[in-house]
């Protein structure tokens, strides 16, 4: 059924009873005369939170209240390789996507190309870019320098400051940052913090774990003090909100361990605008055990420190990650998943994320894209009834809170061209 019919069916029916919630929403949000529509834009004291998608990485642009900005992760690698179970490349495998992703937040900043902030959530290329894969490879400084992720879209972006997990030595946690990272992404990262340092200006400061003052609103400091941002997690470490801190794998470290996983590695915050609060921390997954065969599922111990929140970005695009403990502790509204991969969103995870025993009430869940060939997959799964429609084309999600942070909406943008056109809107209050 096609969204026309599915919105006249609903009507002459008069089924809005049996409608689900997210049915009801759906339906309202086609409806809605903002669908259809350009893109409208930032207004002064709303926070946004873009999902770009482009079928390669992942990528977030944050604009806050006051108009501060942040690119969260922009990577890049051979998607097409991935073969069957590669998802669409929009608009066009034709550009690389650190070029679709800054020419997207040049349509949407509302500075134009200058970027306050650009962050790294770890040292996989799909969050980066790497010297693997690239756009065009240069001579700059009298070596190589390759254009790929976070280095091609600075082509285009002007970065203030950049916020690195482990700058300027790599040795946290262990002494060298390749040792779980990738090694390419790590060596293409090093020497794009010294290009830009040198001869941009960009300013570099590693990630302070549990500060709520490092990232903060620069272009208006103090009209909007219902906004903030709290540094929960890096580099293995947990920050509780009374500053205890607790070290994932401190007993592995002390037994010597010489690699640690990367995806563990990364930076997570919480960013809280008057009652909303939004949850995001990259690729933060994994399952190990301790020397002495404790099994350990890390994201268990991330869930004691977060608390309720409206919109959670899911970690590791779906894949392997969730526990039911994290589930729980954050029972947000919507769920907005990055995909670039047909093993996203696996069932399990999903399955969680729909488990009305792990919390009650409504929930929406937003991948940017839920191909054909997992639809068909899994048709019969009882989650597929919580997933926006709207996914199926694919498209960036955008999260606008409202000006004080009472009420928000999640907005689909059609992602196969550069139109900005809104294919659907929902509208929540916290």
């Amino acid at each position: 059924m096609n969204r026309r019919d599915f919105i006249k069916t609903s009507a002459l029916a008069g089924a809005a009873l049996l409608l689900t919630d997210w049915e009801k929403a759906f339906a309202a949000g086609c409806r809605d005369p903002r669908a259809g529509r350009p893109w409208p834009g930032w207004k002064e004291g709303e926070f946004q939170i873009h999902f770009i998608y482009t079928g390669v990485a992942e990528s977030m642009f944050l604009i806050f209240p006051d108009g501060t900005t942040m690119l969260l992760d922009c990577g890049d690698f051979n998607a097409l390789a991935r073969g069957e179970k590669a998802v669409p490349l929009l608009p066009s495998p034709e550009r690389h996507s650190g070029e679709w992703i800054a020419r997207y937040v040049s349509r949407v900043n509302p500075s134009g190309t200058d970027v306050d902030y650009m962050l790294l959530s770890h040292y996989h290329n799909d969050h980066a870019g790497s010297d693997r894969f690239f756009a065009e490879k240069l001579i700059r400084d009298g070596e190589e320098y390759c254009l790929s992720g976070f280095s091609q879209a600075a082509e285009i972006l002007s970065f203030r400051k950049a916020i690195d997990r482990c700058w300027p030595d790599y040795d946290d946690p262990l002494p060298d940052a390749t040792r779980g990272g990738d090694p390419d992404t790590v060596e293409h990262m090093k020497r794009f913090y010294a290009y830009m340092h040198r001869h941009r200006g960009m300013q570099i400061e590693k990630f302070r774990l549990g500060a709520t003052d490092q990232i903060v609103q620069l272009r208006h400091p103090g009209r909007y003090p219902g906004f903030h941002v709290r540094n929960i997690c890096a580099n293995g470490r947990i920050a509780a909100p009374d500053g205890t801190v607790t070290d994932l794998f401190a007993a592995k470290k002390k037994a010597g361990a010489t690699k640690l996983n990367e995806n563990a590695m990364s930076l997570g915050m919480v960013f809280s605008y008057g009652g909303f609060r939004f949850f995001s921390a990259g690729d933060f997954s994994a399952r190990f055990k301790d020397p002495d065969g404790t099994p350990r599922f890390i994201e268990d111990d991330l869930a004691a420190v977060c608390g309720p929140v409206s919109v959670a970005k899911v970690n590791h695009h779906g894949h392997n990650s969730m526990s039911p403990k994290l589930v729980s502790a954050l029972r947000p509204q919507v769920w907005v998943s990055c995909v670039w991969d047909q093993l996203h969103n696996l069932p399990s995870c999903m399955e969680m994320l729909s488990d009305r025993i792990l919390y009650p009430g409504s929930r929406i869940i937003c991948p940017t894209i839920m191909p054909a060939e997992r639809r068909a997959k899994d048709s019969d799964a009882s989650w597929m009834a919580d997933v926006a429609k709207e996914s199926y084309e694919g498209g960036h999600v955008v999260v606008n809170v409202k000006k004080g942070g009472r009420r928000f909406s999640v907005s689909y943008l059609t992602a196969l061209d550069e139109s900005m056109t809104v294919r659907s809107v929902m509208d929540f209050s916290v």
